[in-house]
């Protein structure tokens, strides 16, 4: 497993972009594929995005597509998430997870969690 830590929450004005990070610790990061999920105030925790461990294949919700961007850099064990053109829908915690499977990432059947961060999106 990896630990996970998130950040780069915070509050945006509808339209406005931001740029989540997922710092982890662990050797074996670069053999992991990661994710990003959110839980919106009332709803079921969603699959939002996923990169395989090399970073060569992506996959996202329809929710996000063409407005949201996963990355990593696997020298700096971390993932990103560059969100733009937020919409009030987006707010929600955004939580990195995973996994050393893409599918299981995608799936959110993941070994690991952060503990997640704020994103709420202003109208």
């Amino acid at each position: 497993q990896v630990q996970l830590v998130e950040s780069g929450g915070g509050l945006v004005q509808a339209g406005g972009s931001l740029r989540l990070s997922c710092a982890a610790s662990g050797r074996t990061f670069s053999s992991y594929a990661m994710g990003w999920f959110r839980r919106a105030p009332g709803k079921e925790r969603e699959f939002v995005a996923a990169i395989t461990w090399s970073g060569r294949n992506t996959y996202y919700a329809d929710s996000v597509k063409g407005r949201f961007t996963i990355s990593r850099d696997n020298a700096k064990n971390t993932v990103y998430l560059q969100m733009s053109s937020l919409s009030p829908e987006d707010t929600a915690v955004y939580y990195c997870a995973a996994d050393e499977l893409f599918r299981t990432v995608i799936a959110g059947r993941v070994s690991s969690w952060g503990q997640g961060t704020q994103v709420t999106v202003s109208s």
